[in-house]
């Protein structure tokens, strides 16, 4: 077996306090567009449809839109937490991870902020939301509104993760739970015998008695098992529950935690895998699958890349110098991408860093250490490489750029790009093209995959993280985007219809793509990505040949968590070589 790399962290999991915390509703009135009377008290939302927190937008009936909108609760706070929140200095409120920026409103003033609007858009998908509302803003006993304002730039959007509450500042939580398995990162290699612990532990000076439930499903909503007991937990103490699931098939699985009492309402998800490298994905190529990217290699190697680079004083340091590069790709499209060189003159390792879905490459995401080069794409239609093609990423977005023909469709052009950066590196002099690397996230681990495959002689270290673009079929079965606009699609272009949808895309399925690897390859997996689930991940990483390693974080989604990020730059030096 190939070694695995596992994060070490508790897992605590929500919990509510009935003195000083209690559950706010998970159903919330939600309205698309942008109006900051919204954020009014006064304002009157009966006509709202409403939405469950926890699931992105695109699977409650808006599954194409992009752009603004607006989540309005009512909140009623009892008198009763006054006191202890006068001398705390107030409430606070969790509300999740938003997909992509918002800010929050208490009774019409802001009480906080993550990610930036447009036109200085910033994403903070990844973001915890645990905002303060001050003592003196709150009516006691009398309905307050909460109102988020939401700006989703593509892909899913909203409130798609997190279980919202409202507490006083401060205050510690009567009871908490940890889920704990055998291996850390909640994987069981062995799926003959699965079983995992819930323990809870009552802190405060009185037994407490309530209902304990666990229900578990597959990752395509398939239900596995349901348990409901009489639970009570003694005071200052701690009860372990048992979770036996006896032996389960190879793949992902979600279960729902509830504890329930007067003091207590708790609730968490919790997920896990099963035997990830035995899923069974088999690839699904076309007949024709090596002569079309043996086909698109040659046009692109009849196109004179036109290379040029210019340096920028203003982004270099006192080890690297950074330039903006311009060269041609497939169709004498125009792309760029910062290229980033130590200034001591010698041979170097480099990496190619590529991008997400909808992102803006920039220089940072670059190595900054002198003993490395970095060369940052954007891809066409992307960042600074938009001024030949720009789709954009509202529906009909980037994803159905020419979808009714594969020799048009835009990942056969941004695939190419990605090989023509290659073709920038092996021409640098500065460049030891025997240690040239690929890395990249979400739309870049699907880039990562392809690159390492179609330039299979030149790439010798692949880092894909939760990758995009795999196993369409199954990926639309899983998450909510992008199946959603793919759906719609069809449904708007019944001539073509989604059979011939999944046709096209088996050119460009990674999983399709990554038998033809040659080099070491590292992937990382969040367990709760709802974006690019680890199904999808697992379905490309099993066609791999090569010597690889995964490593799963059993806590995080789309976003990796910073331990990761050490990791990965740990990973890459080692490979390259370097200290």
């Amino acid at each position: 077996m190939f070694s695995k790399i596992f994060m070490l962290m508790a897992l605590a999991l929500c919990v509510v306090q009935a003195k000083a915390q209690n559950m706010m509703s998970q159903s919330w009135k939600f309205n698309t567009g942008d109006n900051l009377k919204w954020a009014e008290l006064s304002f009157d939302d009966a006509t709202w449809p409403s939405l469950k927190a926890g699931l992105p937008w695109e699977s409650q009936g808006y599954p194409a839109y992009d752009g603004y909108a607006w989540y309005r609760q009512r909140v009623v706070v009892p008198s009763k937490w006054k006191e202890l929140a006068q001398k705390n200095g107030g409430l606070e409120v969790y509300i999740g991870r938003i997909d992509d920026c918002d800010e929050g409103f208490w009774n019409g003033e802001r009480i906080g902020k993550s990610g930036d609007f447009p036109p200085t858009y910033k994403e903070a998908y990844s973001v915890d939301r645990l905002y303060k509302i001050p003592f003196d803003k709150i009516n006691w006993d009398k309905e307050n509104l909460l109102a988020v304002r939401v700006f989703d730039n593509g892909g899913g959007g909203g409130f798609y993760f997190g279980t919202q509450y409202l507490k006083v500042v401060g205050v510690a939580d009567y009871v908490t739970a940890k889920a704990v398995f055998k291996r850390q990162d909640q994987i069981f290699e062995d799926g003959a015998a699965c079983a995992f612990d819930i323990e809870l532990t009552n802190n405060s000076k009185e037994k407490i008695a309530g209902k304990f439930k666990i229900e578990v499903t597959t990752d395509f909503g398939d239900a596995v098992t349901s348990k409901t007991l009489d639970l009570s937990i003694k005071k200052q103490g701690s009860t372990l529950q048992n979770i036996n699931l006896g032996p389960l098939k190879a793949g992902f699985y979600k279960s729902v935690v509830t504890f329930e009492s007067k003091e207590v309402n708790l609730s968490r998800q919790v997920n896990f895998g099963v035997s990830p490298t035995k899923i069974e994905s088999p690839a699904n190529r076309p007949a024709d699958f090596e002569t079309f990217w043996n086909r698109a290699k040659k046009e692109l190697a009849a196109v004179d890349p036109q290379f040029k680079i210019k340096k920028v004083d203003s982004l270099c340091t006192s080890s690297k110098e950074w330039y903006l590069v311009e060269m041609r790709s497939l169709g004498n499209v125009p792309v760029r991408a910062w290229y980033g060189r130590p200034v001591k003159a010698g041979k170097y390792p480099a990496v190619l860093h590529v991008q997400g879905y909808s992102s803006t490459a920039v220089p940072a995401w670059g190595y900054q250490e002198g003993d490395i080069i970095s060369l940052v794409l954007n891809i066409r239609g992307h960042g600074n490489s938009k001024d030949a093609v720009n789709p954009g990423f509202s529906y009909p977005s980037y994803l159905q750029y020419f979808l009714n023909d594969k020799e048009l469709y835009i990942y056969r052009g941004a695939y190419m790009d990605c090989t023509r950066a290659v073709d920038f590196l092996f021409s640098r002099p500065e460049v030891d093209t025997a240690r040239v690397a690929v890395e990249g996230g979400s739309q870049g681990g699907a880039l990562s995959f392809a690159t390492a495959a179609l330039n299979n002689n030149r790439i010798c270290y692949c880092m894909p993280n939760v990758p995009f673009l795999s196993d369409f079929k199954d990926y639309f079965k899983v998450a909510a985007w992008p199946g959603g606009e793919m759906l719609k699609y069809a449904n708007e272009h019944p001539e073509y219809g989604m059979d011939k949808i999944l046709e096209t895309l088996s050119y460009f399925d990674i999983k399709n793509l990554a038998g033809w690897i040659r080099c070491p390859l590292f992937m990382a997996s969040g367990l709760k990505d709802d974006v690019c689930p680890p199904h999808i991940n697992f379905a490309a990483y099993n066609q791999v040949s090569t010597p690889k390693e995964y490593v799963v974080y059993p806590e995080s989604g789309h976003g990796l968590c910073p331990e990761y990020m050490k990791l990965k730059t740990a990973k890459m030096r080692e490979h390259l070589g370097l200290k």
